[in-house]
């Protein structure tokens, strides 16, 4: 009996949630004014409230009442899937503002991961991704220069470059993710609408074509207080390798 109690409750608060009865930075009712609105002991309103927390709908903090929070839309990191697409999963509306599109030297840092020589052309994009008209994250992307010039034809605020690439038979076969924390540079702050200094979450991609050759390099960074990342994988590659690497020293 007890265990359906909280069950109820829960399925109760998510719903005042959901529809905005409760809304981000709202108090949720104390546990005394639970158990007496649902004529239960505090247990059944604890293991409740216990749920809504993991969920990521609520945060405690001791000596006062519980807190709906701004739910944070996940982008999971183990596979590859389109921002646009990811948005749409999340019944969010996606946006681009693209800062730049340019014809550019290749660095040692781009030559090495695109496995080109320094000094040979590449195409860079930095473009604002909005869910919900909201700036939520910003990629820096360099594509090789065969790939990248194909950009140069579109309006890449309207489409999605996995997309338009696919459709020029740029496929994205093979992807290499790398997540870390970093402090907010000039640009990511202006564009973002974060502070300057304020950790973001960064995810790099190294992006191969079906015949094994790096075509793309990212960097994007994403406002840590809306996205956080999630991984579904086992830990294991197919080959027995670990997908979690230690950081050479």
């Amino acid at each position: 009996m007890a265990s359906s109690v909280y069950k109820l409750i829960a399925d109760d608060l998510r719903q005042r949630i959901a529809n905005g009865q409760l809304a981000p930075g709202d108090d949720v009712p104390t546990e005394g004014e639970l158990a007496a609105r649902w004529s239960t002991s505090r247990g059944p309103i604890r293991n409740a409230l216990a749920e809504l927390r993991n969920e990521g709908l609520i945060e405690t903090t001791r000596g006062r009442p519980a807190r709906v929070v701004e739910r944070k839309a996940h982008q999971a990191v183990d596979v590859s899937i389109p921002f646009t697409k990811w948005a749409r999963d999340l019944g969010a509306n996606p946006g681009a503002l693209t800062q730049e599109l340019s014809l550019r030297r290749a660095g040692d840092e781009h030559a090495a991961l695109l496995g080109i020589a320094p000094g040979d052309l590449v195409v860079h994009v930095l473009r604002l991704r909005l869910l919900d008209s909201r700036p939520t994250m910003l990629e820096r992307l360099t594509f090789t220069e065969d790939v990248g010039r194909t950009l140069f034809e579109h309006d890449l605020d309207a489409v999605s470059i996995t997309d338009v690439l696919a459709e020029r038979g740029f496929g994205y076969a093979d992807v290499d993710h790398e997540v870390d924390a970093v402090a907010a540079d000039e640009v990511d702050a202006s564009l973002l609408e974060v502070d300057p200094g304020s950790p973001i979450l960064r995810l790099r991609r190294i992006t191969r074509d079906a015949d094994g050759r790096v075509f793309e390099a990212s960097d994007d960074r994403y406002r840590s207080d809306l996205v956080r990342f999630t991984v579904a994988a086992s830990g294991r590659a197919v080959a027995g390798g670990h997908f979690i690497r230690p950081i050479g020293g």
